[in-house]
């Protein structure tokens, strides 16, 4: 069913993408955007886990050089009745980490030196039970695959800017064009980080069931916060930084609103935890 649903998501937002590629250029624009579209959603289930890794310098390691934390993904994935993913640690302090890959065959959880650093046993066990609930969820393709259309959009509406939009056989309106092109990259952005919101609450939850403590992620959360407020994660980028179970631009975020937060607050996240406290 999760699985139905991601892919869901994927023809939804690309047919957005045609639409809107219609809506610039006619006909034209849509059988761009079919074939942008196409080619970034391949890249994007195929090659971006390794992208991913490697723009984070990640190494890869395994129960001879890294036992304890080998360990804690061994007993959670049995647990989660999921295969053993593969393993990396981000030579960087700041404490955090992601979940990447495609599907449960091909999927990676990476955590920082800082984070293995910062938190104890029982907190590292509660950070990575939410990155495998990313992974039995589908929620880090749904991501990928949403990013890459909210930037696909931009990018178009970029071209039609340019361009003026329209073709011979449907001349545009330019007043509502303009307003598309202005109005559609947001609505996309949008989309994009409530996705990423709502898939962290969940992942929140499924890792309070998966360890069956919630104070545990609390504890880890109100840490990896408190710390990410005042560092930041040198290689990151806005394109990626829904990924992390903490923003690792915290520490210099410019809030807008909830619209365009990538991750819900601390707060929410800590009192949603504590409600699961009482079932």
């Amino acid at each position: 069913m999760e699985q139905l649903k991601t892919y869901a998501l994927m023809i939804g937002l690309t047919l957005l993408f045609i639409w809107f590629g219609g809506m610039i250029a006619g006909k034209t624009g849509m059988i761009i955007a079919f074939i942008i579209a196409a080619g970034m959603n391949f890249y994007a289930y195929y090659y971006s886990d390794e992208m991913i890794l490697k723009h984070y310098h990640a190494i890869p390691v395994d129960k001879d050089t890294a036992p304890e934390l080998y360990h804690i993904v061994e007993k959670l994935t049995r647990r989660a009745h999921l295969p053993m993913p593969k393993l990396y640690i981000i030579p960087e302090e700041q404490p955090n980490a992601f979940a990447t890959g495609r599907d449960y065959e091909h999927a990676a959880v990476a955590v920082t030196e800082g984070l293995l650093k910062l938190l104890d046993e029982e907190e590292i066990e509660a950070v990575i039970a939410h990155e495998l609930s990313h992974v039995k969820h589908y929620d880090i393709l749904i991501g990928t695959v949403a990013a890459t259309i909210a930037g696909a959009i931009a990018m178009l509406a970029n071209f039609g800017m340019l361009f003026g939009g329209g073709d011979r056989d449907r001349p545009s309106n330019p007043i509502v064009m303009i307003a598309l092109m202005i109005i559609m990259p947001l609505v996309a952005t949008i989309i994009q980080m409530t996705v990423s919101r709502n898939r962290e609450f969940l992942a929140d939850e499924g890792s309070a069931r998966m360890t069956g403590h919630p104070e545990w992620l609390q504890s880890a959360l109100i840490k990896l916060d408190n710390y990410a407020r005042n560092t930041i994660l040198p290689e990151a980028d806005p394109q990626t930084a829904h990924m992390f179970i903490i923003n690792p631009f915290t520490g210099k975020e410019f809030s807008m609103g909830d619209l365009f937060r990538t991750h819900p607050s601390t707060e929410a996240r800590i009192e949603r935890l504590e409600a699961l406290k009482q079932i």
